[in-house]
């Protein structure tokens, strides 16, 4: 990337605001350029592939996040649906919640041993 570390500090600002802000405009003031620039940067292939990377890094994280939280919404759902106090509604929507879940998971799993095998046999 040419222009030095002056350079690569305003596109990090630049990439930071892309992923923070919720429009182009407020996402070139955090990296202090204009609209344009911005854009302009955004055409540019080593920006394209340092914030596509920045946006896989930033969704890692988030399902991170989601995964580590699955256990205590289990946890939680399965109270609901065993409390008796709870209305019926609700605990009817957890139920199939748990079993929806249960079912996708289920499907993955087995999806993914399917395509481990063809892996394997060098089909896909």
């Amino acid at each position: 990337m040419a222009g030095g570390d002056k350079y690569n500090h305003k596109w990090e600002l630049g990439i930071v605001g892309l992923l923070t802000k919720n429009n182009l405009q407020d996402a070139s003031m955090v990296a202090g350029v204009s609209m344009n620039t911005l854009l302009r940067w955004l055409q540019q292939e080593e920006f394209k592939e340092q914030y596509k990377q920045a946006k896989q890094e930033t969704l890692k994280q988030a399902i991170s996040q989601l995964q580590s939280s699955a256990c205590e919404a289990v946890s939680i759902l399965r109270e609901i649906a065993r409390d008796s106090e709870v209305n019926a509604s609700s605990r009817v929507s957890a139920c199939k919640i748990i079993l929806d879940t249960a079912l996708k998971a289920t499907e993955l799993e087995d999806l993914d041993a399917r395509l481990v095998k063809l892996e394997k046999k060098g089909v896909a």
